[in-house]
């Protein structure tokens, strides 16, 4: 009696394993399996054949804990959706919340599920923002998905925009642009040639107050 109540015991303990691993297995949470941060490439469709590719500036959370991340506004319209380059098949990771087109910045609601944010890409490591503006000979330097990491002198800003001799071309727009370790803002175009002709791109501390105008307040790169 007491060994065929043994194995009863047993076949139950194994039964009840399995239906506990059966139903874990459906709570069971994926980690991100998408890292990116300023300097990855990213796609936003234009179609349903042809995309857009550009850079991310950066990547962090507000004050609210939402996953936020910035490019260019030329990049994508409210609403766009957002794919990362290196892996699109991961599918869709984040969407344009807005797109100020004066100032040529959009802000991405990214999704946690899927992304992991990086402060590395290509070189460049962003470690915090300096709101203050770039000045000559400030040695400013950029990660973009087309021309990767380059550096340049800084010419002069104007309060919005700055100026630089870095090397840009098409796909590096929304590019992070830092002085050391620190974010200054973000690249939006190039005059007269590609690599040749002066960078310019809008400065961080414009973009955070018209961020604050639009709740999203407290930023910080991750």
């Amino acid at each position: 009696m007491r060994t065929k109540l043994s194995a009863v015991l047993a076949v139950v303990a194994a039964i009840a394993a399995s239906v506990s691993l059966a139903f874990g297995a459906g709570t069971a949470t994926a980690a991100p399996s998408v890292a990116i941060g300023g300097g990855s490439g990213i796609l936003l469709p234009l179609d349903q054949t042809d995309d857009l590719a550009c850079t991310l500036t950066t990547i962090g959370h507000d004050s609210s804990g939402r996953l936020i991340g910035l490019t260019a506004g030329h990049c994508g319209n409210a609403g766009s959706a957002v794919f990362a380059e290196y892996k699109p098949g991961a599918g869709q990771v984040g969407r344009v919340r807005y797109s100020n087109s004066n100032l040529d910045y959009a802000v991405i609601d990214f999704d946690k599920s899927k992304v992991a944010p990086l402060r590395t890409v290509g070189g460049i490591t962003i470690a915090g923002i300096n709101a203050n503006q770039p000045q000559f000979p400030a040695i400013a330097c950029k990660t973009g998905r087309s021309t990767g990491n380059t550096c340049g002198i800084t010419w002069f800003s104007d309060g919005t925009a700055h100026y630089t001799q870095m090397c840009v071309d098409h796909g590096d727009s929304g590019s992070p642009v830092v002085v050391g370790n620190q974010l200054i803002g973000m690249v939006n175009a190039f005059y007269f040639v590609g690599c040749f002709g002066p960078e310019t791109g809008t400065n961080i501390g414009p973009i955070l107050g018209d961020m604050g105008a639009h709740g999203i307040r407290g930023y910080r790169v991750a």
